[in-house]
């Protein structure tokens, strides 16, 4: 049995169904690049059917990446797995990933199928996406909680009918380690032709066991394929981190025996670009990847570390793309050293337009605060790339004024389309005048979930990072804006969730829960 573990990334689609976690094509076409830097086998880009969006994204996503693997899901039905297919078309290499239901509880409840009709169901839809692909994955969905005899009798079939990936999903994060390996392990042992597949886990952080249910999947039940993400990004608790499989296989590698081609210096870059993106924050203690993974306050550590990093230290901060050169570029700075600091941060630039444009972005920046540090380059490269998807709204200036003791007022200017339109409004707070200001003139109605400001860096000259969640009509999206004024930064964050919600492309079904 091959000692190399597959690494399925699956940010783009299983992570992207975290609440507020919507992304446009050119942000997936971003991350994907990242991906592909990053080195994973097989990146799963969306769920074709699911949206003209999705499908539009997996399109651009199949035409950018030139080495990894892009695989689109699709439910277990001709119609899905056509969309898929066309999906790919522009792939190098091209994966497409049917699933069905195997537990009792979601074959009577949810499809509301006999066990037989399943069965047939499997067979047909993995037959069907054999014609029009030869790498074809199926996963069971609830495959932990489904009856093993049955199970196995649908692993046997869609192995006969051409799947040459078998996925056995923990999909609610039931599962325990020793018991998840094991169940893996027996399903392996008694399909005839098991050795026919590579099988893969996939596993939901529900009880805080996703991580450790899939390296026991690998470990004891002889998987060769691990579905993650970046940052553990996920619906509900999350699911399997990507950085803690890779780490875990290489600083156990005396446990595991176990190798993958995962570029381990590109995780940092890949979790910090995610984090912006979506707006969801990486805890400070966060394995791997969390500010304080590799910090040490206790005066006995410290003593420790300085004497020998082994001490308190199992892996090198440096080895997963932790820069310890924290403070970069200044307003001194020229472009050809912006440009450098850029290819060590693993960010593409492909047009000369683009680097001028984002290189007035960083001077601009450095005339506000006197230190630039990676955070704020990653942080202006990703508004620079937000500008560029035509945005419908888009930020112009402000002015507020707010004392003690009377209700503050804000005015704001942005393009609504071609057209310029301020307007001014008051509010508890700030930013709440700022919001409602916009609002006036957008009378979106939505709902707001969430309003969170992170420092990107430490310090009072820190560009503030706000995060603004909306609701709308069934749909939850993220809106992320940065500046050295929060006041600001929570204006562009409102208009760039407004954007997603003015964005018809970014409507999705949710035909059913997927693996």
């Amino acid at each position: 049995m091959s000692d190399k573990v597959i690494i399925f990334d699956t940010t783009l689609r299983d992570g992207e169904q975290s609440p507020g976690a919507s992304m446009t094509k050119d942000e997936k076409v971003r991350i994907a690049r990242q991906l592909e830097r990053l080195k994973v086998d097989v990146i799963e880009a969306g769920f074709a059917a699911s949206s003209e969006g999705d499908f539009q994204a997996i399109s651009a996503v199949a035409a950018a990446v030139k080495d990894a693997v892009v695989c689109s899901l699709a439910r277990a039905n001709d119609k899905d797995i056509s969309r898929a297919a066309d999906a790919l078309k522009a792939a190098n290499a091209k994966r497409i990933h049917a699933f069905l239901a195997t537990s009792p509880l979601h074959m009577a409840v949810k499809l509301r199928m006999s066990p037989e009709e399943v069965l047939e169901q499997a067979k047909r839809s993995i037959r069907f996406a054999r014609n029009l692909a030869e790498d074809i994955e199926f996963s069971a969905e609830d495959g932990y909680r489904s009856e093993m005899d049955f199970l196995c009798r649908v692993c046997e079939a869609v192995i006969n009918e051409g799947a040459s990936t078998i996925n056995i999903p923990d999909t609610v994060g039931y599962a325990t380690p020793e018991l998840y390996g094991e169940f893996i392990k027996t399903l392996r042992t008694r399909v005839p032709n098991s050795d026919k597949a590579v099988w893969s886990v996939h596993c939901h952080n529900d009880l805080g066991m996703a991580v450790a249910n899939s390296l026991a999947g690998v470990k004891i039940g002889g998987a060769r394929q691990i579905e993650c993400t970046i940052n553990g990004l996920g619906e509900r608790a999350g699911n399997t981190a990507l950085e803690e499989i890779v780490m875990s296989l290489r600083t156990r590698k005396d446990y595991f025996d176990m190798v993958c081609g995962i570029d381990a210096t590109q995780i940092v870059p890949a979790s910090k670009l995610v984090s912006q993106i979506t707006g969801f924050v990486v805890q400070p203690n966060k394995a791997v990847v969390g500010a304080n993974a590799f910090a040490h306050t206790s005066g006995i550590h410290q003593d420790g570390i300085l004497k020998n990093r082994d001490t308190y230290e199992i892996m090198r901060a440096e080895d997963v793309g932790w820069s310890a050169n924290k403070i970069v570029l200044g307003k001194l700075s020229g472009r050809n050293a912006f440009k450098q600091r850029l290819q060590e941060l693993g960010i593409a630039i492909e047009a000369e337009q683009d680097l001028n444009e984002a290189f007035v972005r960083f001077k601009a920046l450095a005339d506000q605060k006197a230190e630039i540090f990676d955070e704020d380059i990653i942080a202006i490269m990703s508004d620079s790339a937000a500008a560029e998807d035509g945005e419908f709204y888009k930020f112009i200036s402000l002015s507020q004024h707010s004392e003690t003791g009377e209700r503050p007022r804000s005015k704001v200017t942005f393009k609504v389309g071609n057209k310029e339109a301020s307007s001014e409004a008051e509010g508890n707070g700030p930013v709440d005048a700022s919001l409602n200001a916009i609002e006036e003139i957008v009378k979106s109605g939505a709902e707001q979930l969430l309003y969170s400001v992170n420092a990107i860096t430490s310090g009072t000259q820190s560009q503030g990072e706000v995060t603004v969640r909306l609701s709308k009509g069934g749909r939850i999206v993220n809106g992320v804006g940065t500046d050295p004024d929060i006041i600001a930064a929570s204006a562009k964050a409102y208009l760039s969730a407004l954007n997603k919600l003015h964005d018809p492309n970014q409507v999705k079904l949710n035909a059913q829960m997927t693996p």
